[in-house]
């Protein structure tokens, strides 16, 4: 089986792992990125490993139907994740697939592929293997309950369901894809229904994760928090 091949910049001095789970469009990502970058920590983007099967899939011609069959296409999957400070580049078999990952056709099957206990024990391999030495910052669904549960910080974000589709909405009119908030939100709503009750690694706060609601904290904000717990984690372990 191909295995994911991860670049970073930097390693902390403070070796400690930061886990960072949540439903989807809370920010997770943008979150986690800075957060790496000011610490000088390595960044995982575990979503994007699941977006860049999931992408692999709908080229096979896979849909809602077939997309099982992508358990019988992994050994073909090459992901590259190149973490820059100008953002995480993700490349699938050598093509940069950074923007195409961010689709609607991503986005409505990703939770599916994501069910897949095949494509999870891949992926999750691999994450595991990418945090042994620690210093490393990852995001995603199952990370502070199955990828890293011996995270030194485990961080849960979530945010009101109408303020995350208004900001994903947004996000994806910015990149010249017209779509409603209504839409949106369905998707939403529908992500947060399968990831939660998928029977392999669902989605669920960790017992000792913080919470982080940003429904109505701005960036800076969300930053300064999370910071204030790193650094109280990193001073607790020298």
């Amino acid at each position: 089986m191909a295995l994911a091949s991860f670049f970073y910049i930097s390693i902390s001095v403070k070796q400690i792992n930061i886990a960072i789970d949540g439903y989807s469009s809370c920010g997770k990502s943008t979150v986690a990125q800075a957060l790496a970058r000011d610490l000088q920590l390595s960044y995982v983007d575990s979503g994007a490993m699941y977006r860049a099967v999931t992408l692999y899939a709908i080229k096979l011609g896979l849909n809602e139907i077939n997309f099982g069959e992508i358990i019988n296409h992994l050994t073909e999957i090459d992901i590259k994740c190149k973490w820059t400070w100008q953002g995480n580049k993700i490349l699938l078999n050598n093509e940069d697939i950074t923007d195409l990952i961010r689709t609607p056709e991503v986005q409505n099957l990703v939770s599916q592929i994501s069910t897949l206990s095949e494509v999870r024990s891949y992926l999750v391999k691999e994450q595991k293997e990418m945090a042994i030495e620690g210093g490393v910052v990852m995001d995603g669904r199952d990370i502070g309950t199955k990828v890293l549960p011996e995270a030194e910080l485990k961080i849960f974000m979530t945010a009101d369901p109408e303020i995350r589709a208004e900001r994903r909405m947004n996000e994806l009119r910015a990149n010249g894809i017209k779509i409603t908030k209504e839409e949106v939100l369905a998707n939403l709503q529908m992500r947060d229904y399968i990831d939660s009750t998928r029977s392999d690694s669902p989605l669920k706060k960790a017992s000792d994760a913080k919470v982080l609601d940003n429904s109505y904290l701005t960036m800076d904000q969300q930053l300064i928090l999370v910071k204030v717990w790193a650094k109280e984690k990193m001073h607790s372990v020298q």
